[in-house]
């Protein structure tokens, strides 16, 4: 395959004489023509610092190559990738060190490209010379495109990049020809997920076990996950509380040639703000008890370990540099065998003659040889009855984190506390089982705030008729169906950003309206409901079922139709009611009056004005 870089100290320049015949005006373009590199940011997600920049390309700014896909297309069109992969490396790799740009560069390189640059095609490490960027800030992102040679082809030539102090990453984990086993050959330092696993995660359960597996093997593999595409603060919460440790996307910051120097201060105060006003009582919401959430591996912190060989000395100076670690624990051939901490140190460097002596000698002499230990899946309320039953100052110091023995990192016990904190308020958020939607304890607190804050808002009971004998009838794991595509019906038609939807309890759900077309979207549910229940009976086996028999609640046989769907809605306006209880008394009624009518219907009571009620099917 053709290569031919971009003219410099350690790259051939392509002249008209060298040409190859057949090439047209875009080959040179694509060659020799003007290429822009752009840096996006990356961030630590908890803390909101830098991690780094993925650097891109752009085409001619007034061109038809302008954008990465174009540019591409027309290289491999012209078997020309290669060749233009490892020419935007070249220009992506000045551009940021001329800018001096703070954190890591990230820098995406096909396997071929890579194995192209390995046998001589470009000079990474001159090039890096040459730029004066230090190899340790450089991470190739291996991309998703054609992976030529074999996996076991990288294996070596990723053994010689890390030799430089050049780290990995796998980019767009979930898509095209990614897979486990090229992670489990690889071991690269950075897991990047693909965009579509991001897009919209805060609604999507499936997306979150998806990105909380990631996060599991991640962590013991010793990986950082970055999340891509990350577009809203939602988005950026969920990924985060889902075990992410970095997260890249428009929400942070766009793709720019000169990006701005800053902390991001204000989009993570946005985000503390959005976990507030999403959260009971104002306190900051986190993960459910399921998954990695409500397991120890939640408060992994990644810090060094020592030798026991290592002098004092030497584990003296690691706290001096690092002034944001208080332990650093000891661990022989990966199992952990004590802590030391910078208290402990300090106060033994302190007494006479003590640094003399003994800071030179290993630093198992003065490390805690029983420090608390838990593995990576245990429970968060085990680990914390652990801390308090364990004897001396546990509380006060920190405790490791082991897999199958094997050091991990270590967890905090002001991290343990906080982590409690949310699983409680998640736990009280998602009290239904079935939907996982909040329940009664946070409907009414919902309802509350809205008064409190005299907002104009609609409370719409949605209730299912003639359900009790349907599930007589068909069974529980059917009725149990017809829960769930209730909620679902009610998801799509609420606006997320907007309105509350709550489960009260088997067939009882309500819906908090503050989008102003919630007449509309009452409309849609009553037919999107009465077309997926006739859709569920057929695929169930049971035909075009438009009817069936059962017993009533005097033990009378009679006809029932199929479960239709009863909203009654009560429009609320700033001062009409004082308390929860009066408006769920006032939604309780209007769903009774939608009740008393045949088939799916919407009933809307005003208590000012008029009484309305819209009827769908018989």
């Amino acid at each position: 395959m053709p290569f031919v870089p971009e003219s410099g100290p350690h790259e051939s320049p392509l002249t008209d004489q060298a040409r190859p015949q057949g090439w047209d005006d875009v080959a040179v373009q694509l060659l020799q023509g003007e290429l822009n590199a752009v840096f996006q940011p990356i961030l630590w997600a908890r803390e909101g610092e830098l991690l780094g920049f993925e650097g891109l390309i752009r085409g001619p700014r007034s061109g038809p190559l302008h954008t990465p896909d174009r540019l591409f297309e027309a290289a491999r069109a012209r078997h020309l990738d290669v060749a233009l992969e490892l020419r935007c490396c070249s220009i992506v790799i000045r551009r940021f060190a001329a800018l001096r740009l703070p954190g890591n560069l990230f820098v995406n390189l096909s396997p071929a490209a890579l194995l192209c640059a390995a046998d001589g095609a470009l000079d990474l490490g001159g090039l890096l010379a040459e730029s004066g960027l230090p190899a340790s800030r450089l991470i190739i992102e291996l991309t998703e495109q054609d992976q030529g040679r074999g996996v076991g082809d990288l294996v070596p030539v990723v053994a010689q990049l890390r030799a430089q102090g050049i780290r990995l990453a796998i980019d767009d984990l979930g898509a095209g020809l990614s897979n486990l086993g090229r992670w489990l050959a690889l071991q690269p330092e950075f897991i990047k997920t693909d965009k579509t696993f991001t897009a919209g995660i805060q609604h999507d359960v499936l997306r979150q076990q998806i990105l909380r597996s990631v996060c599991d093997i991640a962590a013991v593999a010793g990986a950082v996950v970055v999340a891509e595409g990350v577009e809203t603060l939602d988005e950026l919460a969920c990924v985060e509380d889902l075990g992410a440790s970095c997260a890249q996307g428009y929400c942070i910051d766009y793709p720019a040639a000169e990006p701005a120097r800053v902390q991001w201060p204000e989009l993570m105060a946005s985000l503390a703000d959005l976990r507030r006003a999403d959260t009971p009582d104002g306190l900051e919401p986190g993960p459910s008890h399921d998954g990695a959430e409500g397991r120890a591996l939640r408060l992994l912190r990644r810090v060094p370990s020592a030798s026991p060989t290592l002098p004092n000395e030497a584990v003296f100076s690691l706290f001096r540099d690092h002034p944001e670690w208080h332990t650093i624990p000891v661990v022989d051939d990966h199992i952990p065998v004590g802590v030391l901490t910078r208290a402990s140190l300090v106060e033994r460097f302190s007494l006479p003659y003590q640094r003399e002596l003994y800071g030179p000698k290993p630093c198992r002499l003065f490390m805690d040889s029983t420090p608390l230990i838990v593995d990576m899946h245990t429970p968060l309320l085990t680990l914390s009855r652990g801390l308090v039953e364990a004897e001396g100052h546990a509380l006060a110091t920190d405790f490791i984190i082991t897999a199958r023995g094997r050091y991990l990192g270590i967890g905090s016990s002001q991290d343990l506390l906080q982590a409690l904190t949310r699983l409680q308020l998640r736990a009280a958020r998602h009290a239904n089982p079935l939907t996982q939607l909040p329940g009664n304890v946070p409907i009414d607190r919902q309802i509350q705030r809205y008064l409190a804050s005299g907002l104009k808002f609609a409370v719409c009971h949605a209730d299912l008729d003639h359900f009790k004998p349907f599930n007589d009838v068909f069974g529980y794991r059917l009725g149990d169906d017809v829960i769930r595509l209730l909620s679902r019906v009610l998801a799509q038609q609420v606006d997320a950003q907007q309105d509350f939807l709550g489960h009260i309890g088997g067939d009882d759900f309500i819906v908090l309206f503050r989008s102003a077309d919630w007449p509309q979207r009452c409309q849609r549910m009553l037919e999107s409901f009465d077309l997926g229940m006739a859709r569920m009976m057929v695929e169930a086996g049971r035909g075009e079922v438009l009817g069936y028999t059962a017993e009533d609640r005097q033990g009378q046989i009679r006809h029932y139709d199929l479960p239709a769907l009863s909203l009654g809605v009560v429009p609320v306006d700033p001062g009409a009611y004082h308390s929860r209880h009066q408006i769920a008394q006032a939604a309780s009624e209007a769903k009774s009056q939608a009740k008393r009518q045949a088939g799916s219907t919407l009933f809307i009571e005003r208590r000012v004005s008029v009484l309305e009620s819209f009827s769908f099917g018989a």
